[in-house]
């Protein structure tokens, strides 16, 4: 009699694993298109029934769904490219009028504002450039070494700090990634740039690469203004930026919604902590190439 229950629930449980099965792909489905890979699907090879029809009509909606967000990357791509040649065009007429002989001071003066404006417009274009790429899926992978990449941002911002007057610490280890280099380059260098420029004058940043047993990481610190806690997630939002909240205009507001981006399109994610005397903790974690398998 035993050993009839103990078949019994065997069989059973095998019955139950396979019945729902199915509706375990799709949940893990659904959790991996929470994480932005839209280019997921069930695919789910299975006799006709409700359950295949269910899936079959998720991968439908994914597919709709997918091609809506590659729609809206393209326009901003589009709209970014066709914007650039009249911004190029201006800033070459700017530069030949200030370069007469005859232009005026005031002239000058007012070519050197002009210019810095048509600068500013060139970074956001570049910006949504980069936010657009970093929403579709990466296909451009190679080996990259976060401590690298993090080494050339720091050489790219050290003017900026230095005259910002702001200082910068760094304690980089081999962290071994793969992934798109310029998208990767881009991430570090907005986390640099957006930690040296939202500081305090005679302020501090840390740059630090981790290297963990199956993730890479890259911490930026800085000081700077003090945030809430309850205002960090909007932070990561496009066209939000941290100088909301210290009266400055410098920025696109893209810095943090561009780290994100790619992080997530890596299949990582990026994460910011208020310090208590001001100023952010961002921490990027990202796959290691060499991580070793489960």
């Amino acid at each position: 009699m035993l050993a009839v229950c103990v078949a019994a629930t065997a069989v059973a449980w095998w019955l139950s694993g396979r019945l729902l099965r199915p509706l375990n792909m799709i949940t893990e489905t659904a959790h991996r298109i929470a994480g932005r890979t839209l280019h997921k699907r069930i695919d789910l090879d299975a006799p006709p029934g409700e359950v295949k029809s269910l899936a079959d009509s998720f991968d439908s909606m994914l597919d709709r769904l997918d091609e809506a967000f590659a729609g809206q990357g393209r326009f901003i791509a589009n709209a970014a490219h066709e914007l650039k040649t009249p911004i190029a065009l201006n800033r070459t007429l700017v530069e030949v009028a200030m370069s007469r002989p005859d232009s005026l001071p005031q002239l000058r003066q007012l070519g050197e504002n002009l210019l810095a404006v048509n600068q500013r417009h060139e970074r956001l274009i570049d910006s949504l450039l980069t936010l657009a790429r970093a929403e579709v899926a990466v296909t451009d992978r190679r080996p990259v070494d976060l401590a690298q990449l993090a080494g050339y941002a720091l050489d790219v911002t050290a003017k900026a700090a230095a005259e910002q007057r702001v200082q910068v610490q760094a304690q980089l280890a081999a962290a071994p990634v793969v992934g798109d280099p310029i998208l990767l380059e881009q991430l570090i260098r907005n986390l640099v740039g957006n930690a040296v420029r939202y500081n305090h004058p005679h302020g501090f940043v840390w740059v630090q690469t981790l290297p963990e047993v199956r993730q890479a990481e890259i911490v930026v610190t800085n000081t700077g203004a003090l945030i809430s806690p309850h205002e960090v997630p909007a932070l990561f939002e496009p066209f939000r930026r941290l100088t909301d909240r210290v009266g400055s205009a410098r920025g696109s507001g893209l810095g943090l919604s561009i780290v994100r981006a790619v992080a997530q399109a890596h299949g990582g994610d990026a994460l910011a902590i208020p310090r208590p005397d001001g100023g952010l903790a961002v921490r990027v974690i990202l796959p290691r190439s060499d991580a070793p398998r489960a």
